[in-house]
């Protein structure tokens, strides 16, 4: 693995081409560079097509760049073969994603604690876990309810309780309050400011909301592929 500086994130020159050598070639990224230090609190944003998910996908491992790379807390995850990747990604990255991903047939609690299940901690460890990220989140009155039995704002705090509780070292959000009402959707950026603060988690999420937006500390605007704009906002 190569090592590098001291920054917590590096984007090095990446660029992303999807049907590359065909017709229909389309470039997504193009020549991004990009550094964060640890516990930043980050918006990507811009028009929809100028590559906020492209992005997010890359650093969080969900897919390879064409050309450059992507460094992540002194690792280059651009060279990991598939089960390191997958290694990294299960122990240093949570997701929360729009649609929330939860498993249908798990209770709240067990959707929570399944990456920790999946990285062998006890089910003492889960427990405690689980309790300390769901008071934190609110969500204690819901623990032992399917997903189909919670509103659209209650499983999006499960997400997020699932992402964080394995106290990973950064966390994607991809459009977290797209499908969420702006109250719900203003509670749960609070929550996630709440845990960036508390627990140094560096967060960054993509979003159209102004709202949402507003309460990032680094925006990154995106635009046709490229950088636009890269400023620490507050």
């Amino acid at each position: 693995m190569d090592r590098v500086d001291n920054k917590f994130i590096q984007i090095k020159n990446i660029t992303k081409i999807f049907n590359p050598n065909s017709d229909i070639e389309v470039i997504g990224l193009k020549d991004i560079n990009i550094e964060l230090n640890k516990g930043e609190f980050v918006v990507l944003s811009g028009p929809s097509g100028s590559g906020k998910t492209t992005l997010l996908n890359l650093i969080g491992g969900l897919d390879g760049p064409s050309m450059g790379e992507v460094i992540l807390d002194n690792i280059n995850i651009s060279y990991l073969d598939e089960d390191k990747l997958s290694d990294e990604r299960r122990d240093n990255i949570g997701f929360v994603f729009q649609a929330y991903n939860l498993v249908p047939v798990l209770t709240a609690k067990e959707n929570i604690e399944y990456i920790m299940k999946l990285q062998g901690k006890s089910q003492e460890n889960c427990d405690k876990r689980v309790l300390e990220i769901a008071k934190k989140l609110d969500i204690e009155s819901i623990l032992y309810k399917l997903p189909s039995h919670l509103s659209g704002g209650q499983q999006q705090r499960v997400a997020v309780a699932r992402a964080v509780a394995t106290k990973p070292k950064l966390i994607l959000a991809d459009e977290p309050t797209a499908n969420l009402d702006s109250v719900s959707a203003g509670e749960l950026m609070d929550m996630m400011e709440r845990l960036n603060e508390e627990e140094n988690i560096t967060i960054i999420f993509s979003s159209h909301d102004p709202m949402v937006i507003a309460k990032a500390k680094r925006s990154i605007i995106l635009k046709d592929g490229k950088v636009f704009k890269n400023e620490i906002i507050s």
